[in-house]
């Protein structure tokens, strides 16, 4: 028995040894790290550009090393405003932007932004909640894929909200405030800006400071906290309004070609939507304290007035933004198909957390009490 086991051994091994002379190939090598060529829409010093690089470590670290992003900043390869279609044609791999940016191709684009009011006062993790489970990622494929005819997949990215109303040469107080001024703004915002009176022009976020240094601009709206003191804003306007109800839950967009996606195995896609969701998570963590420690820099080392922006103003937005909503369901289809999805899944997550939920201020007015009409936070 031992002499029969042997002699089986050893033709086994001489087997193996003789496949590949018979024609069969030998067993392939593991590969080796496979390189993404990614590109944002964010000036490098952006910390949005900050949330792509970690979303690209994570992918790293998450693969073992074999999924590697190259997290290029706006214009390393296309103009920031160019990166969907960029991505759409496969110029580069993928792309790190926001969906609002594309409202020239349809306006529906805005609505996976977390658009103005929340949507309908849902804040992040309720917005998240119908991305995630209220089919609103399937939702923003569809647009992109079978209404845009794009060649792209898309997932939520970073989350830079609540955002300040803007910067501005002088004070505001009302609606009529509005009415002499020229604005950066972008997308949808630009058009309800318009119709409260603001005339707006388009600008990426790298040419917002030029703009406002040659008077081109007299206010400008970037994000706030820390991404406004890297862009410098400080240093042309001295009145710093917040917060806003046009970007009070805004959603960024993480986007691969679909043939690049689909090359991808099942646990390759599993790890990039890993990376994203903990990417974001840690991220958004950090940056609250960046933002509280910029607004107290804007005041107390830059002279900045840091101000609320007064709810007449905010309310009219809202108000702005109702009528197009409105106008745009009545002539978009798609456009309606998305809202009334997110309508559904606020109607009934947003009055419960309402009621479940201790109002912020309660529990920060008891510890950190604010004197009344304050214009910010107070000092440390």
């Amino acid at each position: 028995m031992k002499r029969t086991l042997q002699s089986l051994m050893a033709a086994s091994v001489a087997l193996a040894f003789a496949l590949p002379a018979l024609g069969q190939a030998p067993a392939a090598a593991p590969a080796g790290p496979r390189t993404l060529k990614m590109q944002s829409s964010w000036p490098a010093s952006s910390t949005a550009q900050d949330h792509f690089k970690l979303f690209a470590e994570r992918a790293d670290k998450l693969s073992g090393g074999t999924l590697k992003i190259e997290a290029m900043a706006a214009g390393q390869v296309v103009p920031p405003f160019e990166v969907l279609d960029a991505t759409s044609k496969k110029v580069i791999d993928g792309m790190h932007s926001i969906s609002y940016y594309w409202v020239g191709k349809n306006n529906a684009t805005v609505l996976f932004a977390g658009p103005p009011g929340g949507p309908f006062g849902m804040d992040h993790s309720d917005y998240l909640g119908w991305m995630w489970n209220g089919g609103g990622t399937e939702m923003w494929n569809d647009l992109y894929q079978n209404t845009l005819k794009l060649n792209v997949v898309a997932m939520p990215g970073h989350q830079t909200s609540p955002q300040a109303f803007g910067w501005f040469k002088r004070p505001i107080k009302s609606l009529a405030d509005f009415k002499t001024m020229k604005c950066r703004q972008t997308g949808i915002n630009a058009q309800i800006f318009t119709r409260m009176g603001m005339t707006t022009i388009n600008l990426p976020g790298g040419e917002i400071l030029p703009a406002a240094q040659r008077g081109v601009i007299d206010c400008a709206e970037w994000v706030g906290g820390i991404e406004d003191l890297r862009l410098g804003l400080h240093t042309v306007y001295k009145f710093h309004y917040t917060p806003g109800m046009h970007e009070n839950n805004t959603m960024g967009e993480i986007v691969f070609n679909a043939d690049v996606w689909k090359s991808f195995t099942p646990v390759q896609q599993e790890i990039i939507r890993s990376a994203s969701r903990d990417a974001s998570i840690s991220w958004y963590a950090a940056w609250q304290k960046q933002n509280a420690d910029a607004l107290q820099e804007m005041q107390e080392k830059h002279g900045v007035k840091v101000l609320r922006t007064p709810p007449e103003i905010l309310n009219a937005y809202l108000k702005a933004w109702d009528g197009f909503m409105e106008e745009e369901s009545g002539k978009n289809a798609v456009f309606k198909k998305i809202l009334d999805s997110q309508k559904a899944w606020a109607a009934i997550v947003v009055p419960a957390k309402r009621f479940m939920h201790p109002p912020y201020s309660f529990a920060a007015n008891y510890y950190w009490p604010e004197a009344k009409g304050a214009a910010a936070p107070a000092k440390k």
